[in-house]
């Protein structure tokens, strides 16, 4: 009887999970691209952000892609 009550709820998490994949066709990719798109398009914000993450972290740098944050690049 368990197993039966399982089912459903088993399916609909798989069902809820494939649900956000998405096929994006090439004509579609300049959405990615767009200003609006970026989340560091305001530099007063991102300068107030790294400042408290480095208040909080005691680190600065990382959120590029060079870097990790330690020194290391």
């Amino acid at each position: 009887m368990k197993r039966l009550r399982m089912i459903p709820l088993a399916l609909g998490l798989i069902a809820g999970a494939l649900g956000g994949c998405a096929n994006v066709q090439p004509w579609e990719h300049a959405a990615f691209v767009d200003y609006k798109m970026n989340p560091s398009r305001d530099p007063i914000k991102t300068a107030s952000d790294e400042h408290v993450y480095f208040s909080r972290e005691a680190t600065t740098g990382g959120q590029g892609v060079g870097g990790a944050g330690c020194g290391c690049n």
